[in-house]
């Protein structure tokens, strides 16, 4: 299902507004791959992918992501410092300018959709001013085939121009970048960012809020695989936890590495047709599914290279968010299509730099929906300026950035499927052991593979007293053995050696646990309430 057959075409854009462009439609990855290099705009490396720097922005810009307040999301959204409103004759009248300078202009169309089941498809259409941009949309949307294109009708439509500076004074941003999602008009309007993850993370937000308000389906920032025996696992987590390596099993198909959704049938359904992984030092060993992906046809996103074109995936000195998209049939290990049923397992990932929540623990429906709520990792020392120890970092739903409506929203709903479902929810932490970041170590991954391997097997079973500890401070089951991992792994305590410094730093974490918290306390019921740790100081 690749476009590699496609011969070029041009179309007119002219119903958007888009007046005497130059579109290229529907071209191959491999023509987008050598119109990037023709253009100046990336290099070929010894992978045969291309790479290309985005340019002043290597990440998402949150503070510029806004919404069209309007009749659909006024009473909807949860507005605030997330979901900042923007006005929708602002909105009208910065898009007239954003159009008004792609007229003219060599720009690049593709014809995609998200959401692998058909009862929840979504055709959207993007227009690109760089091809490299446009074959990002290539990888990471599904393509349709050329019988689906014949009567191809999108339903969002996504324009992306990042040379397009705003002004701020005029246009209502708050710099001259900007990512708006216009749920009346179906528009999502990207500008002054060369990073490509704005354009997934577009329509991610906007199925964020289509999803749970129109479908009655729970959307996930999470990985999903399934097994032999068709049991699906859900693995969340933020940035950095292990989320795309930790679901890249060989054992087990890939359905998706990071957008989904959970349906009334009880099935799971990918929303994209590729990955978007980091590459901070990525090795052919530790992580061989991912670097075999890379290859023609793939983007390497601000890598530094030598003058043969090797990558040196340790180097961060553009930025430590190094990426690489691929579409998913560059992992040997896939289902098709992306779909899974009857999920039995979900994984919350946390990389704990204070290093004492256990490395692996079983939750309750209402921790599971208190941890969901409260989608902890931690910011390491070194990372930004001023940070000396580790730093706690809470984000809803392990994807707040995306989650236009209450948080509380989106955990009632995964809480009611859990129990429906009869799944089984786990907290790993990948994070430190040991001591804190600068004393302990981080968690070896062969030990993380090795708990979750024994939870997909059934090898750590159910609750029972003499096969778990609740831990003291978390309130959280942890269990005593495990195959393929030393029992004094598995108790944080015992790796310290030091118990009055590993309380301390437990009830530390416990603190910034409730003072997050706060803000969702009258949203939460008092079920989830309890699910937080019960245990504040000695």
């Amino acid at each position: 299902m690749t476009n590699n057959t496609f011969s070029t075409k041009t179309i007119s854009l002219n119903q958007y507004g888009i007046k005497d462009a130059k579109a290229h439609y529907q071209l191959s990855s491999g023509q987008l791959h050598d119109a990037t290099i023709q253009k100046g705009q990336g290099i070929e490396t010894s992978f045969g992918a291309i790479s290309v720097n985005t340019g002043e922005f290597t990440g998402r810009s949150p503070k510029d992501r806004f919404i069209v307040k309007d009749s659909i999301t006024e009473d909807k959204i949860w507005w605030g410092d997330i979901n900042i409103p923007f006005e929708p004759a602002a909105f009208d009248k910065l898009y007239d300018k954003v159009v008004a300078y792609l007229s003219e202009k060599e720009v690049y169309v593709r014809d995609a959709y998200a959401c692998a089941d058909e009862n929840y498809k979504l055709n959207i259409r993007v227009v690109n001013e760089y091809p490299w941009s446009n074959m990002f949309a290539h990888n990471m949307f599904l393509r349709p085939t050329e019988a689906e294109l014949v009567d191809f009708k999108e339903e969002w439509l996504i324009v992306n121009a990042p040379g397009f500076m705003a002004d701020p004074a005029v246009d209502g941003t708050r710099q001259h970048n900007f990512a708006i999602l216009n749920f009346e008009k179906k528009i999502a309007l990207i500008g002054g960012t060369g990073y490509t993850g704005e354009i997934k993370k577009g329509i991610f937000s906007a199925l964020n809020f289509i999803l749970p308000v129109f479908k009655n389906t729970l959307p996930m920032h999470c990985s999903a695989n399934v097994g032999k025996d068709g049991d699906t696992a859900i693995f969340f987590g933020l940035s950095g936890t292990g989320k795309t390596t930790l679901s890249a099993d060989p054992d087990r198909k890939l359905i998706g590495d990071d957008e989904h959704g959970w349906t009334n049938e009880n099935t799971v359904f990918n929303f994209e047709g590729g990955c978007y992984a980091k590459v901070i030092d990525l090795s052919e060993e530790k992580e061989p599914d991912i670097y075999g992906a890379i290859k023609k046809g793939a983007i390497l996103e601000n890598v530094i290279m030598d003058d043969n074109g090797n990558v040196d995936f340790k180097d961060t000195s553009i930025t430590q968010n190094t990426r690489v998209s691929y579409p998913i049939h560059h992992i040997n290990n896939i289902q098709v299509p992306s779909i899974g049923k009857n999920p039995k397992n979900i994984f919350f990932l946390t990389a704990d730099a204070f290093g004492v929540l256990p490395p692996i623990s079983k939750l309750t429906p209402s921790q599971a929906a208190y941890h969901f709520i409260s989608g902890y990792t931690a910011k390491v020392a070194g990372t930004e300026a001023g940070v000396t120890e580790p730093v706690p970092s809470f984000s809803a739903c392990f994807g707040a950035p995306f989650m236009p409506l209450h948080p509380t929203a989106y955990a009632e709903m995964l809480s009611a499927k859990m129990k429906e479902a009869g799944v089984n929810v786990w907290l790993v932490n990948t994070g430190w052991s040991g001591g804190q970041y600068g004393v302990g170590k981080r968690m070896a991954l062969k030990y993380t593979r090795a708990m979750i391997a024994a939870v997909l097997d059934g090898a750590l079973g159910d609750y029972t007293y003499e096969d778990y500890h609740i831990h003291s401070v978390f309130g959280v089951a942890q269990p005593r053995k495990c195959p393929g991992v030393p029992d004094s792994i598995l108790s944080p305590r015992a790796t310290w050696n030091d118990d009055q410094k590993y309380y301390e730093t437990a009830f530390k974490l416990t603190n910034a646990f409730r003072e997050n918290f706060k803000k969702f306390e009258s949203y939460a019921s008092e079920e989830i309430r309890r699910g937080g740790p019960q245990r504040y100081g000695f």
